[in-house]
C-alpha cells in the first residue's frame, strides 16, 4: 500500500535556547560577532587567493570551496537563531524546517568528500612533486569539486526524503536551535527503524570511504615525509597538512559525535554543545588555521592590508 504523509503538524518551535531575556541579549551579541567574524574570515580568504594569481593553484582552488562551505553552513542555522533570540520568534514552518535541514545536510556532506580530495591533493602533492600539475591539473580539479557539491546535494536529498515521509502528529517541540536529523527523528511518531538504517547506512559507506581516502592519504603523506632528507621541506610539508589535518580532525569529531548513532541514544544537551562547534565555531576556526600556518595566504594578506591602508 502507497504511504502518504498526512502529518498533522504544520510548524516546529525551537527549544534549545535560552528564554532568560539577559541570557538571549548576550546569546545574540556573542553568536553574531561569531558569525559576523566567520563571513569576513571567509570572504577575506576568497578575496585573497582570487585577486593573488600566486595562489591560483589546486590547493587553494579547494580551499575556496573550503570557504564558501564555511559561509554556508552558519548561514542556513544562525540567522534563525539571532531572529529566535532578539524577538523570541521561534517557530518555524514544516517547509522551512525540512529546506533548513536539507541545505545543512547538503552542507555537510560537501565538506566531507571535499576534505577527502584536499587530502589526495596533498598525497599526490607531497608523494609525486613532480608529476603534481600533470595528475592534478585544473580540469580534474573543477570535476573533483563539481563531483563533492552533486555527491553532498544527492546525500542531502536521500537523508531528507526519508525523514519527512515520517508521521509527525504529537510533540512539535525541536530541542535544538535549528533543524537537524537527530533531534527531528526523535519527535517521529511513526517508526523510525527503517529510516535510521537507511540514513547510517548511507552515511557509514559515504562517510567511511571519505575518511579512509584521507586517512590513506595522510599515512602515505607522513612515510614520504619521513623519508625525505630536507628539513626545510619536511619542515613545509608538516606545517601545510598540519593545518588542513587540524580541519580534518575537528571536522569528523564533531560530526561523528551528532550523526553516527541511532535517536534513542539522542542526548540534547551534549548535541547542542557538539551542533555549536562544527556549525558555529569550526567555519570560524578555519580561515585562522589556514591563513596563519600558512605563509603564502599571510603574505598575501599583509598586501591586502597595505593597499587597504594606501587607500585610505
Amino acid at each position: 500500500m502507497e504511504r502518504i504523509n498526512v502529518s498533522t503538524v504544520s510548524e516546529f518551535i525551537f527549544i534549545g535556547l535560552s528564554d532568560a531575556p539577559e541570557v538571549r541579549f548576550l546569546l545574540f551579541v556573542l553568536f553574531l560577532l561569531i558569525y559576523l567574524a566567520t563571513l569576513a574570515g571567509n570572504i577575506t580568504i576568497l578575496v585573497a587567493i582570487s585577486t593573488d594569481t600566486r595562489l591560483h593553484n589546486p590547493m587553494y582552488f579547494f580551499l575556496c570551496n573550503l570557504s564558501l562551505l564555511d559561509i554556508l553552513c552558519p548561514t542556513i542555522t544562525v540567522p534563525k537563531m539571532l531572529e529566535a533570540l532578539l524577538f523570541e520568534n521561534k517557530v518555524i514552518s514544516f517547509t522551512g524546517c525540512m529546506v533548513q535541514l536539507f541545505f545543512l545536510i547538503d552542507a555537510v556532506g560537501t565538506e566531507i568528500f571535499l576534505l577527502a580530495v584536499m587530502a589526495y591533493d596533498r598525497y599526490v602533492a607531497i608523494c609525486y612533486p613532480l608529476q603534481y600539475m600533470n595528475i592534478v591539473n585544473m580540469k580534474l580539479c573543477a570535476y573533483l569539486a563539481i563531483g563533492t557539491w552533486i555527491a553532498g546535494f544527492f546525500n542531502s536529498l536521500l537523508h531528507t526524503s526519508f525523514i519527512f515521509t515520517l508521521f509527525f502528529c504529537d510533540s512539535n517541540k525541536v530541542d535544538q536551535y535549528y533543524c537537524d536529523i537527530p533531534p527531528v527523528l526523535a519527535l517521529s511518531c511513526s517508526p523510525t527503524y527503517t529510516s535510521e538504517l537507511v540514513i547510517l547506512t548511507v552515511a557509514g559507506v559515504l562517510g567511511s570511504s571519505a575518511f579512509l581516502v584521507t586517512l590513506i592519504s595522510y599515512i602515505y603523506i607522513l612515510l614520504t615525509i619521513l623519508c625525505t632528507n630536507s628539513t626545510e621541506s619536511r619542515h613545509k610539508a608538516f606545517s601545510t597538512c598540519g593545518s588542513h589535518l587540524t580541519v580534518v580532525c575537528l571536522f569528523y569529531g564533531t560530526t561523528i559525535c551528532t550523526y553516527v548513532r541511532t535517536s534513542s541514544s539522542y542526548s540534547p544537551n551534549q548535541d547542542r554543545i557538539v551542533s555549536m562547534l562544527y556549525g558555529i565555531f569550526t567555519p570560524l576556526l578555519n580561515p585562522m588555521i589556514y591563513s596563519l600556518r600558512n605563509k603564502e595566504v599571510k603574505s598575501t594578506l599583509r598586501r591586502m592590508t597595505r593597499q587597504v591602508r594606501t587607500a585610505l
